[in-house]
């Protein structure tokens, strides 16, 4: 039986505060409709992303309450599968985006999906759905539309169908909410946004007890990333590294120094998105040189 999560279900603050749309049990099928990231609101190419409500921005569908998710557990969300609707929106906005001195005007444009491309002017691209906001309730709370150790807004290309997310959760049933799907995005999201359309996801949610990692974790078929963000690109990319080094020698039994080495010769340091209000960064590591229940215990978050 697959439990739903309809878009009338929305809202725009990561809170301890805000009141489950559903309570469902762990291992549970749930579907999950959402809106685009500007909630529907623009309607036309001649509407400009500067007339929207910018107080509707980035909605996250739920939250979803997973019963016995306890404070220091990690919160484990499978994408089982995502379908976009076949027209999406991509804008550009003066002083938005890596280059956003350089753009003289907003502008809006459709994209439409169809048979597994995004059409773009006169440009194919193969479509490669994904979620961008992802996140639990934390402490404090967080606008869904800025990531942190929470999730949030990750703009990560690799949470897509497949792919599973590692949460930590702060709050009793985690509170998870999902939004701002991509028929396609590129690492970075350079412009400020990317092909940003509505649909629904079919995840599967369930708890690994007791180890909370410090920031999101992405597994794929062939490796685990871990998602750090800040303000300054160069102190997540260090922290992503310190981490993935720490995992490699808990993982190996290695000296630190000798994990060092290791992580040269075969972890990856990626960009995830440059635009938000914090910078996403990624440490990918090959499942060749490590264990996911090693890695959740050497990134454990130790206040949680």
């Amino acid at each position: 039986m697959v439990a739903r999560v309809s878009s009338n279900n929305v809202f725009y603050s990561f809170s301890p505060e805000v009141v489950p749309a559903i309570i469902v049990d762990a291992g549970s099928i749930v579907e999950v409709e959402t809106l685009d990231c500007f909630s529907n609101q623009i309607v036309s190419e001649n509407q400009l992303v500067t007339e929207i409500d910018f107080s509707k921005v980035n909605p996250a569908t739920g939250p979803i309450y997973v019963k016995n998710a306890k404070r220091g557990d990690a919160l484990k969300v499978k994408v089982l599968d995502i379908k976009v609707n076949d027209r999406g929106i991509i804008v550009s906005i003066p002083r938005a985006g890596v280059l956003g001195d350089k753009v003289s005007r907003a502008k809006t444009k459709f994209c439409y999906i169809k048979d597994g491309y995004v059409y773009f002017n006169n440009i194919k691209i193969k479509a490669k759905p994904m979620i961008g906001v992802i996140g639990v309730a934390p402490d404090k709370p967080a606008p869904t539309g800025t990531p942190g150790r929470h999730g949030g807004n990750l703009d990560t290309k690799l949470i897509t169908i497949g792919s599973t997310i590692y949460l930590p959760v702060y709050r009793e049933g985690g509170l998870l909410g999902i939004g701002d799907l991509h028929a396609v995005i590129g690492d970075g999201e350079i412009c400020v946004a990317a092909c940003e359309v509505s649909g629904r996801v079919l995840i599967e949610v369930d708890i690994v007890k007791d180890l909370a990692p410090k920031w999101p974790i992405v597994e794929t078929d062939e490796a685990y990333y871990i998602l750090v963000s800040r303000e300054d690109l160069w102190e997540a990319f260090s922290e992503a590294t310190d981490l993935a080094v720490k995992a490699l020698a808990h993982s190996n039994s290695l000296e630190w120094e000798d994990a060092y080495m290791l992580a040269s010769m075969v972890v990856d340091i990626q960009v995830s998105q440059l635009v938000n209000p914090l910078k996403t960064v990624r440490a990918r590591i090959p499942k060749d040189y490590i264990s996911l229940e090693k890695l959740l215990e050497a990134v454990k978050a130790e206040d949680l």
